[in-house]
């Protein structure tokens, strides 16, 4: 009997832009002038993403778009976010710590991330960058390399 082997690495795929925005909108104005000026529809997603970290459970909040007609989904992640963790295991009243948590710690500077998945070969992301730079309050935009990329394992959502 053959004994076949299926490497996890078999399911990662990387057929998706990633795209570092660095601004200080708020989450839910910065998709909103995204949807205006790329014509997506983000919603805010319900559901967080949460990444587990020796302090604790880190969660980030995201805005999505499933566009089935180009069959491409678009989602905007909050880069950063803050827990609370104790000092010590006996905790009291004023030991809670807050800590600032990365989705991906190798881009702390970059505020959001725009995960642009199933997209085609024809896709034009200088266009679309300069779309979102033109965007006031942005101060800058660009592409991720995902191929080096030590925390992409926080990126399967």
């Amino acid at each position: 009997m053959a004994i076949h082997k299926i490497q996890i690495n078999d399911f990662i795929s990387d057929d998706y832009e990633l795209i570092a925005i660095h601004s200080t909108l708020e989450d839910y104005k910065l998709a909103f002038l995204l949807n205006s000026v790329l014509g997506t529809q983000l919603k805010k997603n319900n559901s967080n993403i949460e990444i587990a970290i020796p302090e604790g459970k880190s969660s980030f909040g995201n805005f999505l778009f499933d566009d089935d007609k180009n069959d491409v989904v678009w989602s905007l992640i909050e880069n950063k976010t803050t827990i609370l963790t104790s000092k010590n295991k006996a905790s009291q009243l004023f030991d809670n710590v807050e800590i600032t948590v990365f989705l991906l710690p190798e881009f702390k500077k970059a505020d959001y991330l725009l995960k642009i998945e199933n997209i085609d070969h024809d896709f034009d992301e200088d266009e679309m960058i300069e779309k979102i730079l033109s965007i006031k309050n942005i101060t800058t935009v660009y592409t991720i390399d995902t191929t080096n990329l030590k925390s992409k394992n926080n990126l399967i959502f």
